[in-house]
C-alpha cells in the first residue's frame, strides 16, 4: 500500500465551505498519487475554531467548545471523502467534549466502505494537563482493516514503550503529532522510531506545521511527515522509509508492504518483539554498589 502522511498547515477559515474545499483538495491530491491511507496530524482540527471568530479561537476553553461542536460535520465530511476517493483516512485530532465526561483528544479512522474507529490520546502533555484541561480517553485499540492491523499512538503517547507494547499485534502504528519546537518534533520522531524497533512494525508520523497567530494552543508548529520501520531485513538500514522536508506543508509518501513486517517478526536478524518478555525480572535496579 501507499501511505500519505501530512505536514499540515492550519488556516484562518472564512467559512465552512473553505474548510470542506481545503480538505477535499488534500485528500484528492493524495488519492491522485495512489495513496491508500492518509494520516492527518494531532490537533489539526483546531483551525475549525476560527469559524467562530478570532476572539473565540484565541480563548483556550472557548476554542475547545467551538471545535467540539463541529465534530459531527467534520466526521460526515471525512466519511464522504473516504468513500468518494476510495481511501482510508485518519482524521486530524480535536479536543472533544463528551456528554457528562472530560474533554479528550480524539481522532477517527475512516474506511472507504463506511467503517469508523474512534481513538483517544492516553497521556497528556503539561500544556494539555495544566492549561487546557484535557484528559486521557478510551483505552488503546488494535483494529483490522483491508490494509492490515493498525494502532494509533497520538503524539506524546508514542514516547511511552508500554503503550506501544499494548499495540504489539498491530503491523502499522499511526502517530499524529503537534509539536511547537524542533525538540518536540524530535522527541516524537525518536519515540516513533523506537516503537518501530521494539514492535518490528511500520510507524507513520504526521505533523502540524506553520504559525497560527489566532491560537494560543497551536500558535507555532514544527514538524514533518515520516514513515519508519525496523532497521532489519527488508527495511532501510537507517529505519527511515520516507521523511518529509521540515516545516514544509504537504504529503510525504511511502510504499509499504506489511508482509515485510510479518517476515521480519518471524525471521529478522534480531527479534525484539518476540524477546520483549526476556526483560521480565531483569528490569529491577541492582543494589547500589560502591566503587572501591
Amino acid at each position: 500500500m501507499k501511505i500519505a502522511t501530512a505536514a499540515y498547515n492550519m488556516d484562518f477559515l472564512p467559512d465552512w465551505s473553505a474548510y470542506a474545499t481545503k480538505l477535499d483538495a488534500w485528500v484528492s491530491e493524495a488519492a491522485g498519487q495512489g495513496a491508500d491511507l492518509l494520516v492527518f496530524p494531532e490537533y489539526g482540527a483546531m483551525e475549525l475554531a476560527t469559524l467562530a471568530g478570532r476572539e473565540v479561537a484565541m480563548d483556550l476553553q472557548a476554542s475547545i467548545r467551538a471545535v467540539s461542536e463541529r465534530i459531527p460535520e467534520v466526521d460526515a465530511l471525512h466519511s464522504q471523502l473516504a468513500r468518494r476517493y476510495g481511501v482510508h483516512i485518519l482524521s486530524a485530532s480535536a479536543p472533544v467534549e463528551s456528554a457528562g465526561g472530560p474533554v479528550v483528544n480524539r481522532t477517527r479512522f475512516f474506511g472507504p466502505e463506511g467503517g469508523v474507529v474512534t481513538l483517544d490520546k492516553q497521556i497528556m502533555t503539561r500544556f494539555e494537563r495544566e492549561d487546557w484541561g484535557i484528559k486521557g480517553g478510551d483505552r488503546l485499540k488494535v483494529f483490522d482493516t483491508a490494509l492490515g492491523r493498525i494502532g494509533v499512538l497520538i503524539c506524546y503517547d508514542s514516547e511511552y514503550p508500554l503503550l506501544g507494547r499494548a499495540l504489539a499485534e498491530a503491523q502499522l502504528l499511526l502517530v499524529p503529532s503537534c509539536t511547537e519546537a524542533l525538540a518536540g518534533y524530535w522527541r516524537v520522531r525518536i519515540g516513533a522510531m523506537a516503537r518501530a524497533l521494539e514492535n518490528q512494525c511500520v510507524v507513520a508520523m504526521s505533523s502540524t506545521v506553520g504559525d497560527c497567530d489566532w491560537s494560543e494552543a497551536v500558535d507555532t508548529n514544527c514538524g514533518a511527515g515520516g514513515v519508519f520501520g525496523p532497521p532489519d531485513k527488508g527495511f532501510p538500514s537507517t529505519g527511515v522509509i520516507a521523511e518529509g522536508i521540515l516545516d514544509q506543508p504537504g504529503w510525504t509518501y511511502a510504499d509499504v508492504d506489511l508482509a515485510q513486517v510479518d517476515a521480519v517478526r518471524a525471521d529478522g536478524v534480531v527479534l525484539n518483539r518476540l524477546h520483549w518478555d526476556d526483560q521480565s525480572g531483569r528490569d529491577a535496579p541492582a543494589p547500589l554498589t560502591e566503587l572501591k
